[in-house]
């Protein structure tokens, strides 16, 4: 874990947006194509709004979230929304998106299909995070009722996820398909959360759920 630390949050997101953009040059230098993963919530809709401006072959860039709740894009909650408001517009309109939702009542009776279009496109080029001041990442959050299943070394792309923290049932990649990302950014703002990744360190996945992706993480924090 590298903690990189900027002066305001203005220059974090600033920097933020061009190291992620500089990998995804790299890598589609190197493999002709990208695959991009982010998250939902509004901490990082300046990032989005840099980045969507940036000149990158994004016609060859996948882009799937997360996590997402599991609801209709018509949803104030729909991460999906937030992401083609803020994301999937400008330049960065190009590129291709990965659903994380289909329009059935329960997570389960898409999983087979949301996986398979994931796929193709892992390991996941570069990777950026968020993480609650519980020490939750993606929709991995303690206490959830299939954590252990989805921090196993042999869980699948996807699998639903339902905890008191989260309101409604959600979907979520899981542990193992976060660790294995080529470039993995996480994005934290102010003093509770910067104390929360450094004590999640010194703890186990299961009690700081992000702690399964720390080891080759750069995080970007300012107060």
């Amino acid at each position: 874990m590298r903690i990189e630390t900027y002066p305001d949050r203005e220059a974090l997101m600033i920097g933020l947006a061009d190291r992620l953009a500089s990998d995804l040059r790299e890598e589609l230098f190197a493999q002709g194509r990208a695959s991009f993963s982010v998250p939902g919530g509004t901490t990082p809709g300046p990032v989005f709004d840099i980045l969507s401006a940036v000149s990158l072959d994004w016609a060859n860039i996948a882009v799937v979230l997360n996590d997402e709740r599991w609801v209709g894009e018509d949803s104030p909650r729909s991460n999906t929304a937030l992401l083609r408001a803020r994301l999937l517009v400008d330049k960065a309109a190009a590129a291709q998106l990965l659903p994380l939702y289909a329009p059935t009542e329960m997570p389960e009776a898409a999983l087979a299909d949301l996986s398979a279009a994931i796929a193709p496109h892992l390991p996941l080029s570069v990777l950026l995070l968020g993480m609650g001041a519980d020490m939750h990442t993606a929709s991995l959050f303690p206490g959830a009722d299939l954590l252990a299943e989805a921090l196993s070394p042999d869980a699948p792309i996807l699998l639903p996820m339902r905890a008191e923290a989260a309101g409604e049932p959600r979907i979520t990649l899981t542990a193992p398909v976060l660790a294995a990302a080529k470039n993995i950014h996480i994005l934290i703002t102010g003093a509770e959360k910067r104390a929360a990744i450094e004590a999640a360190w010194h703890l186990s996945p299961l009690e700081a759920p992000v702690r399964a992706v720390l080891d080759h993480a750069t995080i970007h924090w300012a107060e």
